[in-house]
This record gives C-alpha cells, structure tokens and sequence, in this order.
C-alpha cells in the first residue's frame, strides 16, 4: 500500500508541474539576410516585432537581430522607413525599434550564445535573453535556408541539429516553460526536424523541397517587400487583441497551401497542450492571470508592520510615519 500511495503522490506532483502556468512572455526576432534585394525579410521581422509589442511584450523582453541596412539605404526612396505592404500603411521602422544586434553582430555564434546563455559576462543586459522557468519564448526567424540549414548573411549557415541541440541545452538549464519556433523560409520544416526536447510547438513556411515564395512588389523600391507566410500570418495578429479568444491552432491553420503556394510544416509532438487550448497570447502577446483574494478591510489592522513604524506621539493627528529612505545607522 505504501508503494501506491508514494506513487500516486509522484504522479499528482508531476500532473500539477504539467499544468503549471508560465509567468513571462519573451521574443526572439532574427532575420538572417542582409542587402538590399532581401528588404522582404527586415519587413517580416519588423512586422512581428510591431505585434508583438502591440499585444503587450516590452522592448526589454524581445531580443531584435537584424542588418538594419534597409530604413538608410541609399536605394531607399523614403528615407528613414521600412512598409510590409506596397500601399504603405504602416512604418513597420517606425520611431521606437530597439536592434538589440544589428549589422555583423548577427552571427551563428551569438545566436547559438543568446539562446543558451553562454555570452561574456560583460555583454549588456539588453543583449541577454533573461529567461527562467516559466518563460514562454516565441523564436522568430527569416531568411534563406535550404535542407537542414538556415543562412546567415550569406557568409555562415546554422544547421538543424546546432539549433536542436542549442533548445536541449535551454531546457536542461531551465530557459523557458515552452517555445513556439516560426521560420519562414525556403524548406523551412527542415529546421525542426532534430528538435527534440520537450514543450516545442513548431511552424514552418514550407516543407522539404518547396520554396517559400515572396507577397508582393512595391513599385516604388522595385524588390519584393514581404513574404506570403508572414503577409497572411500579419493579417491574422492584425485581429488579435489583448482579450481575444483565438489559439494557437487557429493561427497554426493562417496560411493554406491555395494562398502560401507552398505547404505549411506544424510539429506538434513535443508540445504537451493541445494548441486550440492555448491562447494565441501565450506567445504573442504578455497576459498575466491575476487571482484575487477575498476583500480586506484595511480599518481592521490597527499598526501596519512593513512600510509604517509608530512614531513618537507628536500631535493626536500624526501616529505613523513613512521608513526614513536613507536611515542612519
């Protein structure tokens, strides 16, 4: 009987940690391209990052890796400014994006070293992926890729099995509570093939031996300005707000083959929820489930104990008085 009873409150003790909440949202948005005929993929990850901070995720929780060499380029006809849709409604730019790695500093190895932890202790905070436990981690990537291998600013690649590995060494060091992977790109499914740790719930903008393809051409700049799978995945978070009710598996069905062209990969055997159970703002956006007690009475506590000390009694209306905030010793 003993057995049982120990065995059944490991199995209740392990169902408790299964349900358990996370209690902190994080971004990483990387775009691997550079120059100026890749303006589509600065687009698509300007424009994830403009929705991410509008459903609530701070600056100091999205980690932004890109060239930034498009808002400046001289072949840039407006200056300064970085459109997703050829009718320019919105500066994806904008005046308030934060490049946390930009220019070269957009390497396999400080990927690989923002994702495990493993950067020098002098590296800003602003450049650190400060997660714990109970993060969710949205990992955001853009750019060209083949069978098993994502390029960087065509001069290093990062394969499948690097990537896998670098998520294993997060959940064994306690990084995150469960990771939504979005990659756009040519044979994108081929970048989660070789996860293999637990609380993963993938997308990719293709399969193994398709092509990813680009929306739309802008006139104006003469290059295609943002791809298919992130134009119609925009258009779903353009209708998600901080009460809505859509899931992640209505997110996960945003882009049908009749309009993507190419096949959209889902993983789902490492996530442990069933993703039209998870509320699209588990990822995307910075919900915090708030439990409140029952009311308190503040008249019934007589001398407050933490912030108050009773005071040497020098009129009848003065009692309490606030902690000195340089005390003397």
């Amino acid at each position: 009987m003993q057995v049982h009873w120990l065995g059944a409150i490991f199995l209740s003790t392990i169902f408790v940690l299964n349900e358990a909440k996370h209690s902190n949202n994080w971004a990483v948005l990387v775009d691997t391209s550079r120059f100026w005929f890749n303006y589509r993929h600065v687009a698509n990850v300007l424009s994830i990052y403009r929705s991410v901070k509008r459903l609530g995720i701070p600056d100091s929780h999205i980690i932004l890796m890109i060239a930034d060499d498009m808002a400046c380029n001289p072949r840039n006809p407006r200056p300064a400014t970085v459109f997703n849709n050829a009718n320019q409604h919105i500066d994806v730019y904008g005046e308030d994006v934060e490049v946390d790695y930009r220019g070269y500093e957009v390497t396999v190895e400080n990927f690989i070293r923002l994702l495990t932890g493993r950067l020098p202790p002098s590296t800003p905070r602003s450049k650190q992926l400060l997660t714990d436990e109970g993060s969710n981690i949205l990992i955001y990537l853009t750019g060209h890729g083949g069978d098993g291998f994502l390029k960087f600013q065509d001069s290093e690649e990062v394969t499948s099995q690097e990537l896998g590995d670098a998520l294993e060494q997060m959940w064994q060091k306690r990084r995150y509570h469960e990771v939504f992977f979005m990659i756009d790109t040519c044979q994108a499914s081929s970048m989660y093939e070789k996860f293999y740790s637990p609380n993963i719930l993938a997308m990719a903008s293709s399969l193994v031996g398709e092509d990813s393809l680009s929306h739309h051409v802008d006139p104006a700049i003469g290059v295609y300005i943002i791809d298919r799978y992130t134009y119609y995945a925009l258009e779903f978070l353009e209708d998600v707000h901080l009460d809505s009710a859509k899931t992640m598996e209505d997110f996960l069905a945003v882009c049908p083959k009749r309009v993507c062209i190419s096949t959209i990969g889902i993983r789902t055997d490492l996530f442990r929820r069933d993703p039209k159970h998870v509320p699209i703002t588990d990822f995307f956006g910075s919900i915090r489930p708030v439990e409140l007690s029952a009311p308190i009475n503040i008249s019934d506590f007589k001398k407050p104990t933490l912030l108050l000390v009773e005071e040497r009694e020098l009129d009848q209306d003065t009692r309490f008085t606030y902690l000195p905030q340089f005390p003397e010793f």
